[in-house]
């Protein structure tokens, strides 16, 4: 799955702040208009984005210059660095560099609220109002900050827990995932009476219940997410801090790179992974390199893998998921508007009064449903997706309904994309599997992209390992396969990049549907149907950005990840695969799949030095 997911302490991103933390900026403090000497804005405000939450902190320094952080706490983002605050009577504004967003609004009841519009692809309406928080006259005793580690997968997490009471006695606290630079996301149903302290972290579908000891000092219990575990808080006298942003580095600008010639450069510029690096241990940690350029392709491997290795390729299974989609649109068997409730089980769904989610919805990860279900409790945390079948799926979304929420902005959801697999395989009565293969892999040839491994392929696919390089099992994904059940080569990869480049091509040899009906459904996969965050645009699944001209994708499980892109207007294209999960200092395939589309485009590109 993208965004990060893990078979430990799973955090859910979406790829609206998370995606482009590591590229925070500095943030500039500029003086604010004079007349405006003691700003009546500063203090922590709270406002929520279409589904998300947003936290804005001013301060005001003794000249009256304005400075400030955002948090997205339910993808897990903290401290964005605010810049370019302008205050003129009761007019506000302020950008994000990080995320390319601004906000520009006016300030209302003497600061108690901030009413404007937050614009990054697209305009929206976001209102702040101020934290009212007032802290209790005496703490509670389970007020403080606390430290745990959490033991999954053979990996240890630190976990830090602070909690706070307000002057009512109600109980606040947040959590911090110190090894996967998760800050600051939000509890939820806090309770605390005599020794028993239990919460929710709604963001990651996880709770703790437990106690604290006699001493104050210790808090016992087990955090429940995909399987329950011991967790055991020990007070400290202060909290540990996110660290400063990593600073980012290039590596010179030089000619466009062709696909001949894309290896040598990445030899190059790898050099040190290769030696001392990642890619050095040659017994386990490999990736699988694949260039397309002006049609002509190149596959290579470094380190442990090999040119026709098999990786798990998760979430950009959910482009092949959305292609079906604009395929069966194509053969006019459904249409994008149609409810999602009519492709389900008939009486397992109660109709909505309003609008419902539609698999429109769905495949532009606007329907409003959160990233994972509620009811996602693995038997095997290192398989954690095996046992979540279809039955499961239709339960948690007869609890939580159909209905559209007004608004629903982007909030990435392997939950969304998987239950339009589901779905789509409903209608034509057939599982995930055979349904991808009729409509896009069997047509494209794509001989190695499979949701089962048949035994003759199952020497080529590649160990897969955890961030730590602990080897680790595959995913088996059953109901929600069509969020990321694929796994496939670099080869396959490129005759799927090649179809997106060239859609026309494929009409000149179809003879029967579906393989005739391809072309127009990729190019209706294309068309760019709504804001994805940070001034991206999504089309059927495959992310946009206008800066680049590029649709990509990226996917992560338990031992794997990987980065697709391809730019129509540049002739270009490649594929990431590597036997590894992202970890705390990101995705190595991100990673390497920027470079190399920087180093498709000419431009400098960002250095691998540190892997």
């Amino acid at each position: 799955m993208t965004e990060r997911n893990k078979t430990e302490f799973v955090w859910q991103r979406t790829l609206f702040f998370c995606a482009l933390s590591a590229l925070i900026l500095l943030f500039r403090q500029l003086p604010v208009s004079a007349a405006e000497e003691t700003p009546k804005v500063q203090g922590d405000y709270s406002g929520t984005l279409g589904s998300l939450h947003v936290k804005l902190h001013i301060v005001a320094a003794a000249d009256g210059r304005l400075s400030g952080t955002l948090d997205s706490p339910d993808q897990g983002s903290v401290g964005i660095p605010c810049a370019d605050f302008e205050i003129h009577g009761t007019a506000l504004a302020f950008s994000v560099p990080a995320v390319k967003g601004s906000w520009r609004g006016a300030i209302e009841a003497n600061g108690e609220s901030l009413a404007g519009t937050w614009t990054q692809a697209s305009p929206m309406p976001l209102k702040f109002s101020r934290d009212s928080f007032v802290p209790a006259k005496k703490p509670s005793p389970v007020d403080g900050y606390w430290l745990g580690t959490l033991q999954t997968s053979g990996q240890s997490l630190r976990i830090q827990l602070s909690v706070k009471s307000d002057i009512q006695g109600q109980e606040f606290c947040a959590l911090d995932s110190l090894d996967q630079a998760a800050f600051n996301l939000p509890c939820a149903n806090v309770s605390y009476s005599g020794s028993d302290l239990s919460f929710d972290v709604p963001t990651v579908l996880g709770r703790w219940r437990g106690k604290l000891s006699a001493d104050e000092n210790s808090l016992a219990g087990t955090w429940t997410q995909q399987a329950p575990a011991p967790l055991t808080f020990v007070r400290q006298i202060a909290p540990q801090r996110p660290p400063p942003p990593r600073q980012i580095s290039y590596d010179p600008a030089m000619a466009p790179v062709d696909a001949a010639g894309i290896q040598a450069v990445l030899e190059r510029d790898l050099g040190q992974a290769l030696k001392t690096g990642l890619l050095s241990q040659a017994d386990s940690i490999g990736v699988t390199v694949g260039v397309l350029r002006d049609g002509k392709r190149r596959v290579f491997a470094f380190g442990a893998a090999q040119p026709n290795s098999i990786f798990e390729i998760g979430s950009i299974t959910k482009t092949f998921t959305g292609l079906v989609l604009a395929q069966l649109i194509a053969q006019g068997k459904v249409t994008a508007t149609e409810p999602v409730r009519e492709f389900l089980p008939a009486g397992l769904i109660t109709k909505p009064q309003g609008a419902e989610i539609t698999l429109f919805d769905l495949v532009t990860q606007h329907s409003g449903l959160p990233r994972m279900p509620d009811n996602f409790n693995p038997s095997d945390p290192e398989n954690p997706y095996a046992d979540y079948r279809a039955d499961d799926l239709y339960k948690f979304l007869a609890k939580r309904g159909v209905e559209a929420h007004k608004d629903a902005g982007f909030l990435y959801s392997n939950l969304g994309v998987g239950l339009l697999g589901q779905a789509l395989s409903n209608r034509a009565n057939m599982s995930y599997a055979r349904l991808v293969g009729e409509e896009v892999t069997v047509p494209l040839q794509m001989r190695d992209t499979v949701v089962e491994m048949p035994a003759d392929k199952a020497p080529r696919f590649i160990q897969g390992h955890s961030a730590d390089l602990k080897s680790g099992k595959p995913w088996d994904l059953d109901a929600l396969a069509g969020a990321g059940g694929l796994r496939s080569t670099a080869d396959d990869m490129l005759t799927y990049l090649a179809a997106n480049l060239h859609p026309e091509q494929l009409a000149k040899s179809c003879k029967a549907k579906p393989s005739c009906t391809l072309t127009q459904a990729i190019r209706d996969s294309h068309v760019l149907r709504d804001s994805a965050g940070a001034e991206m645009r999504i089309a059927f699944a495959w992310l946009y950005d206008p800066a680049t001209g590029a649709y990509w994708h990226n996917g992560g499980t338990g031992g794997y990840s990987s980065f697709a892109f391809f730019n129509p207007k540049a002739d270009y294209a490649a594929v990431i695969l590597l036997n590894m999960a992202a970890g705390a200092k990101g995705s190595f395939a991100d990673t390497l799949g920027t470079h190399v589309r920087q180093r498709l485009a000419g431009q400098a590109a960002i250095a691998l030095a540190e892997w």
